[in-house]
């Protein structure tokens, strides 16, 4: 797939990708980047995952906490706050609004 236009793709439902993954329990970035390519959304660099984190953070969908590691360095947790949980409901179902139409003019596209 075009890196570029998947980059533009992914700048557009990250933020919901993220609160999905912080929905299901708490983590920290190296951590919810792992997930992330594990669904199959790709490796996600730092540099494009924190930002997100921290304009979450600030807006009040998620809080942070460091807590030592154990053999290892601190992390910086995350966690949803209650917006946060509203914030998915609302994006989400936005998103899967948007989605199918999409799906299905690109499937019948794909299919001729």
């Amino acid at each position: 797939m075009d890196s570029d236009r998947r980059g533009q793709w992914l700048r557009g439902v990250l933020d919901i990708c993220v609160l999905a993954m912080l929905a299901e329990r708490e983590s920290y970035g190296y951590q919810l980047a792992q997930a992330l390519d594990g669904w199959g959304v790709g490796p996600i660099q730092g540099g494009t995952l924190y930002p997100v984190l921290l304009r979450l953070q600030k807006t009040g969908l998620v809080t942070a906490q460091w807590r030592e590691g154990s053999g290892g360095p601190a992390r910086k947790y995350y966690r949803l706050t209650n917006d946060g949980y509203a914030a998915l409901r609302e994006g989400g179902s936005a998103w899967l609004t948007f989605v199918g139409p999409v799906n299905d003019i690109v499937t019948k596209g794909v299919a001729r």
